[in-house]
């Protein structure tokens, strides 16, 4: 592998200027709005991986920061985290949210997202 499949991580805000504001100023990177196809919030348009904001929801993936990891066929991936003992949380055609085989939440993103 030429590089990190780390596409992206995302940030829940309460607060979601204070929460631009924080990753902005910590990480040194501009957090824009997110267009239709990217879903709500803001994220950075660089380097990988891309650094998400949005607003905290009763989602899957709106309540903790998630690591989201770049798969090359999403519905494969999401067979082999079930067959390997995780669960896919919220599926989808472009993102899911899953856990592993311990509980811990993370998303995959299909290439080219």
């Amino acid at each position: 592998m030429d590089r990190s499949p780390l596409a992206l991580i995302e940030f829940p805000a309460d607060d979601a200027e204070r929460a631009l504001r924080f990753w902005s100023e910590l990480l040194g990177v501009q957090l824009e709005p997110r267009d239709r196809a990217q879903g709500q919030g803001w994220q950075s348009r660089s380097e990988l991986p891309l650094i998400g904001v949005h607003e905290r929801g009763p989602g899957p993936g709106d309540t903790f920061s998630l690591p989201y990891f770049t798969v090359a066929d999403l519905p494969e991936a999401l067979g082999r985290v079930e067959a390997l003992g995780g669960k896919v949380i919220h599926p989808g055609e472009t993102f899911a949210v899953c856990k592993d085989s311990e509980g811990s939440p993370f998303g995959l993103a299909a290439s080219g997202f």
